[in-house]
C-alpha cells in the first residue's frame, strides 16, 4: 500500500512531537508502570483506573499525534484520530458502566503474553529502534500509535473476564497498518505490532470461547438483609399470659 509521506517526512513528524510535548513521555511511562502495578497488585477500584488509562492514551494518540501532528503529511489521520478518540470511548464505556472489565495478571498463557506485550511495549520496542540505529527525536516513543497498542493488548491480555469484541476491532485494524510503516519506512520493530495483533485477538478469543467464572470486581454488591428489629411484638388476642 502507497503512502503519501516519505521515510523523512514520518521521521520528521515524530521528532516535531517529541520535542513539542516533552516531557509527557516521561509521564506516560509513569502511567504505564502504574497500569502494571494495579493489575499486578489490585484492589478497590483499580480496574476504572487502568482502563481510564488506557482510554486516556488513545485519546491522547487521537487528537494530539494524529490531529495535531500527522495529519499535515497525511490526510487520513483525521479518520485515525477520530478512530482512535472512537477507542477511547469504547475502553471508558467498559470501565464505567456494568459489568465492568476487571483486570488481575495471573499466571498461565494469556498471563504470559500480556507481560511479554508490556515489556515489548515500554523496553524491547525503544531498545530494538535503539540497536538499528534510530535516534531521539526522530522515533516514536511510548504515547505514540504503534507501541501504545502493543501495550494495550498486553494489558487486555491480563482481563479477568470476557473482553468485548468491540475493545479488539480498532487495535487489530491498526495492527495491521503498522505492517507498513516496517515495511516502507524501516520502523523494523512494529513488526512485533503485527504479532502482538495476531497473538492477543487470538488468545481473547479464544479465551471468550471459554466458560468464564464471574470476577470478584465484577459480581455486583451483594444486597444486605435489613436489621432485625428488637423491639417486642404486641401480643395477639387471647394468647396466654
Amino acid at each position: 500500500m502507497d503512502v503519501p509521506f516519505s521515510t523523512g517526512q514520518f521521521l520528521d513528524t515524530f521528532a516535531r512531537y517529541n520535542q513539542a510535548v516533552w516531557p509527557a513521555q516521561v509521564l506516560f511511562y509513569v502511567l504505564a508502570a502504574a497500569v502494571a502495578w494495579l493489575a499486578l497488585r489490585p484492589r478497590a477500584g483499580s480496574s476504572r483506573l487502568v482502563i481510564a488509562a488506557l482510554a486516556l492514551l488513545w485519546a491522547w494518540m487521537g487528537i494530539v499525534y494524529h490531529w495535531g501532528f500527522f495529519a499535515p503529511v497525511n490526510p487520513a489521520a483525521a479518520l485515525f484520530g477520530t478512530l482512535f478518540v472512537a477507542q477511547a470511548t469504547l475502553l471508558l464505556q467498559a470501565g464505567l458502566f456494568r459489568p465492568r472489565l476487571p483486570f488481575r495478571a495471573a499466571a498461565g498463557l494469556e498471563g504470559t503474553a500480556g507481560a511479554v506485550l508490556i515489556a515489548y511495549a515500554l523496553v524491547g520496542y525503544p531498545l530494538l529502534g535503539y540497536l538499528l540505529g534510530q535516534r531521539y527525536p526522530h522515533v516514536p516513543t511510548f504515547g505514540l500509535p504503534c507501541p501504545t497498542t502493543i501495550f494495550t493488548f498486553g494489558v487486555l491480555l491480563w482481563a479477568d473476564a470476557r473482553v468485548p469484541v468491540r475493545l479488539l476491532v480498532i487495535p487489530a485494524a491498526w495492527s495491521l497498518l503498522g505492517a507498513s510503516a516496517a515495511y516502507q519506512h524501516g520502523i523494523v520493530q512494529d513488526y512485533g505490532l503485527l504479532a502482538a495483533g495476531a497473538v492477543a485477538t487470538t488468545l481473547i478469543l479464544r479465551r471468550n470461547a471459554r466458560p468464564h467464572r464471574a470476577s470478584a470486581a465484577a459480581l455486583p454488591a451483594p444486597r444486605r438483609r435489613p436489621p432485625v428489629s428488637w423491639k417486642t411484638s404486641p401480643r395477639r388476642k387471647g394468647a396466654v399470659r
